[in-house]
């Protein structure tokens, strides 16, 4: 949609972005156990309750699913649960270094994950192991990438380990013990006494933090010390330095790690303009707005030759589209009550069998049974971002929303296929009715919203087929407001007597109109679609999921998919969309 839409994802980026999706969902399944915290969830890569992200705050929470063991993933869920459940909020930000304490900030953190860390209970062994495996693997990668040679990571790292040894009642790290050894020495008698204190008061956060305080500031000064001995006089290059192993040590070897073939992440921010704003989002005017049939913008001629260059598409894929039917009807069909079963051996007695009960005493099948017959009463509607980036794979997104509109249709499912873009490039008329008023500050969406309707509800996939045909044309790509058309979508679909109600966004970039853009600010309509997404997920009446076409879309929606449309389609991406609709929405 605009220059922060990323390429195609590769076929190993897919299966890592498949890996990532079910570790990071498993993950959060025991966090909400462990804490009984419903809210938690992962957006875009980071732990999320509700709608604040939760920050990790020790180096060794940090793992990548690609490079670690799942048990150390689950080792960093399992520490970050006890800090949930362990540690007050309140009391910790009381005795917390400021941001001027860069060292002593890092430590005083790092002690009280440590802290929560150690009061597993008695019957969670697996937890323990889990816990204890992570450290030593965090420890192990840290030393084996070389990060204990400069003055500061040495230090740091002793004091980790000899603070975590003296908590957990384990020995320190037999890789390393030796390396660290003189540094241990020179420690020891620095900190001698709040080591003790911190063993000793790990049950009281309070008691507990005036110890870890001490020794935090005390490995802040040791560092200011070797400053003075090393006689340096440049501050800024000193504070350069400090920076750089501060930020190493943290990041645990993120600067080591190229993206790689991790899938592109859409990238969002926080919209000052939207914030401070007392009406939320703005639209300058609705003037020129339209919603239209997209059939009507083809001669019938284009639509026949794009029905027909689709049909072709969809025959060399190779689907099979009755199979699919058959699992999106078993997903999505419920059981409904469709009248009686009569003689049955067991149930509620039917009365117009007991005349043969006294006839023949020996006679069972006297009953009734209610009949289940499972019924497919729900609504998918499809909304594809008709955005200029998106023009680059229409062809590939044309032939999968028509082999999932088939065989959704074939699950007796009724579907609906919407589209959204802008009347015209860079605002147009709304551009311009805003410089005739003067260029009022921060007016809001400044363009003209264009929602297109390719297939409706009421119609069936046969009678639709030459306006699904419609996405195949170029020029109605322009740009996006994905958080108008997402809502827009779900007052459609609001406004039918479905019960279940299933909205898939299929979109390759984050909202994106110039216009709009210039005016406000470049993250305005990413925080409205993100407002949008939340507001409707509290209501709980629409499950809203993201499809991304080379695109992880995360940080906007809680279910999503990474697809890369590059690569012929295949059952195994339809295996994948159909795990995505079974995902229950969670609030």
């Amino acid at each position: 949609m605009d220059e922060r839409s990323r390429p195609a994802l590769s076929p190993s980026a897919q299966q890592r972005a498949k890996r990532q999706q079910r570790v990071e969902e498993l993950c959060a399944a025991s966090l909400r156990a462990l804490t009984g915290n419903a809210d938690l969830h992962y957006r875009g890569r980071q732990l999320h309750q509700g709608l604040r992200r939760v920050p990790l705050l020790a180096p060794h929470l940090r793992v990548d699913s690609d490079e670690d063991d799942f048990s150390d993933c689950r080792g960093a869920a399992d520490g970050t649960a006890l800090r949930l459940l362990h540690s007050d909020p309140d009391i910790h930000r009381e005795f917390c270094p400021g941001d001027d304490e860069r060292i002593a900030r890092l430590m005083f953190e790092w002690l009280e994950q440590m802290r929560v860390e150690t009061l597993v209970r008695d019957d969670m062994p697996g937890m323990r192991h889990n816990l204890q495996q992570r450290f030593a693997h965090w420890s192990t990668d840290f030393y084996r990438a070389g990060l204990t040679e400069g003055r500061l990571g040495i230090l740091l790292y002793t004091a980790a380990q000899m603070c975590w040894s003296r908590l957990t009642a384990q020995r320190v790290l037999e890789e390393t013990e030796d390396h660290i050894e003189g540094t241990r020495l020179k420690l020891a008698s620095r900190i001698g006494t709040p080591l003790a204190g911190i063993r000793r008061h790990r049950f009281d956060q309070r008691q507990f933090a005036h110890h870890a305080l001490g020794l935090a500031r005390t490995i802040g000064d040791m560092t200011k010390g070797e400053h003075a001995e090393d006689g340096r006089d440049d501050k800024a290059q000193e504070d350069a330095e400090d920076q750089e192993e501060i930020s190493r040590f943290a990041l645990l070897l993120e600067f080591d790690q190229g993206e790689g073939d991790t899938p592109a992440l859409a990238t969002s921010g926080e919209s000052k303009v939207f914030a401070a704003a007392d009406q939320g989002y703005r639209i300058h005017t609705t003037r020129y707005d339209t919603e239209v049939d997209a059939k009507s913008l083809l001669r019938p001629a284009l639509l026949r030759e794009y029905r027909e260059k689709l049909d072709r598409r969809v025959a060399a894929q190779g689907i099979n589209i009755p199979h699919l039917a058959r699992l999106l009807h078993a997903l999505l069909a419920r059981p409904d009550s469709d009248g009686w079963l009569f003689g049955e051996e067991e149930g509620y007695i039917d009365g117009r069998r007991l005349a043969q009960l006294i006839s023949s005493p020996a006679e069972r099948r006297i009953f009734r049974q209610d009949r289940q017959t499972p019924v497919s009463n729900c609504l998918v509607s499809l909304l594809v971002d008709c955005s200029g980036s998106m023009k680059t794979h229409i062809e590939a997104v044309a032939t999968l929303i028509d082999i999932l509109l088939r065989s959704l249709e074939m699950a007796s499912v009724t579907t609906e296929l919407l589209g959204f873009t802008t009347g015209a490039w860079n605002g147009g008329r709304a551009w311009r009715d805003w410089q005739r008023a003067g260029e009022p500050a921060h007016p809001g969406r400044l363009n003209e919203s264009c929602h297109m309707i390719f297939k409706s509800a009421d119609r069936s996939w046969r009678r639709s087929r030459a306006g699904i045909a419609g996405l195949l044309k170029a020029d109605l790509f322009r740009e996006g407001v994905d958080g108008e058309a997402v809502d827009w979508a779900c007052q459609r679909m609001l406004a039918r007597g479905e019960p279940r109600r299933i909205l898939i966004v299929i979109s390759d970039g984050c909202p994106s109109d110039a216009a709009t853009g210039r005016a406000n600010d470049v993250f305005y309509l990413d925080n409205h679609l993100k407002d949008v997404v939340a507001r409707r997920e509290r209501e709980d009446a629409v499950e809203i999921m993201g499809l991304g076409v080379g695109l992880d879309l995360s940080p906007f929606y809680l279910n999503s998919l990474a697809t890369d449309m590059t690569q012929a389609l295949d059952n195994a991406l339809f295996h994948e969309i159909v795990q995505l609709i079974g995902r229950r929405h969670r609030r």
